[in-house]
């Protein structure tokens, strides 16, 4: 009746369906950090990256923009800022 489907959990990366955004992406200020991990382990589409504290980025290709990682952030070093349509292509 239905082809198979290809789509698994978690293949965004893989695939590299980060071609759409809200209208805001995560700044990792790197300042309080405290190597928590909470931003990773929030985040849906698996694009934050790093090991130790102030180290943390996020791979905007991507990011969705939902803001849960600026939102678990227990020392709120991340924040949700607006993105320009120039800065978005350079991404």
């Amino acid at each position: 009746m239905f082809g198979p489907l290809t789509t698994k959990p978690g293949t965004s990366k893989a695939n590299k369906t980060g071609s759409w955004r809200v209208k805001s992406r995560p700044k990792f200020l790197q300042k309080n950090c405290i190597g928590c991990k909470m931003c990773t382990v929030v985040c849906p589409e698996n694009c934050i990256v790093g090991k130790e504290k102030n180290a943390y980025y996020c791979e905007y290709f991507f990011c969705k923009g939902c803001g849960l990682c600026a939102n678990i952030c227990p020392k709120k070093d991340i924040l949700m800022i607006e993105e320009d349509k120039e800065e978005k292509e350079k991404k």
